[in-house]
């Protein structure tokens, strides 16, 4: 018989089915196998438990809802560490003035003063005013939603100090921007056919 009349013949040298088992026509080999069959049925490895949502990574409308319980516990722990640093500092500080309590008045004035600061208000004279004015538009901002969102809740005396507040710090925002667009517009020269400086702070 001749080379090119020579039957085709496929061999089949695996020597583990698909279920992993050993073939019972396999030729036994003396070489070592490298690998052990894998096997079907094994214990399933231990999952790490996925980490709990935090309030950042979840969104708003999906917060999970807290028990009445959780928030009191929360106030109770935070108002006794409270009273143990305030103890803490008067034991450091001898005839020091217990701090005083947060009210509403406080928080529309540091608030104001933050915005104040970031637009230039705390700089020294004969120095160059450093303006945060992204800064300050969220403080201003920052005010113009805890008016709207106690709108009906406070005394006249609040809603007084913070419309002033808001009314201040607004004329004041105006002023800088406007300065700001003057200098703009000095440093930088007209473009030919275009008038001189921004326009869209008047």
């Amino acid at each position: 018989m001749s080379e090119q009349n020579k039957p085709f013949v496929v061999t089949d040298r695996r020597k583990f089915t698909m279920d992993g088992e050993l073939r019972p026509d396999a030729d036994p080999s003396p070489e070592k196998e490298h690998r052990e069959p894998v096997a079907v049925e094994s214990e399933p490895k231990p999952v790490a438990a996925a980490p709990e949502p935090t309030p950042e990574s979840v969104p708003e409308n999906e917060l999970p809802p807290l028990t009445s319980e959780q928030t009191e516990q929360a106030r109770r722990a935070y108002e006794m560490t409270s009273e143990r640093l305030d103890t803490a500092i008067r034991a450091a500080n001898p005839g020091a003035d217990h701090p005083p309590a947060m009210t509403f008045d406080q928080l529309v004035q540091s608030v104001y003063m933050t915005s104040i600061m970031q637009l230039g208000g705390a700089t020294p004279e004969g120095q160059q005013p450093q303006v945060d004015i992204i800064g300050a538009r969220q403080s201003i901002d920052m005010l113009a939603v805890l008016a709207e969102k106690t709108k009906g809740n406070l005394t006249p005396e609040e809603s007084r100090l913070l419309e002033s507040a808001l009314f201040e710090l607004r004329m004041a925002f105006l002023e800088i921007t406007q300065a700001l667009a003057r200098s703009a517009a000095a440093k930088a020269p007209a473009a030919p056919g275009r008038p001189a400086g921004p326009s869209i702070v008047r």
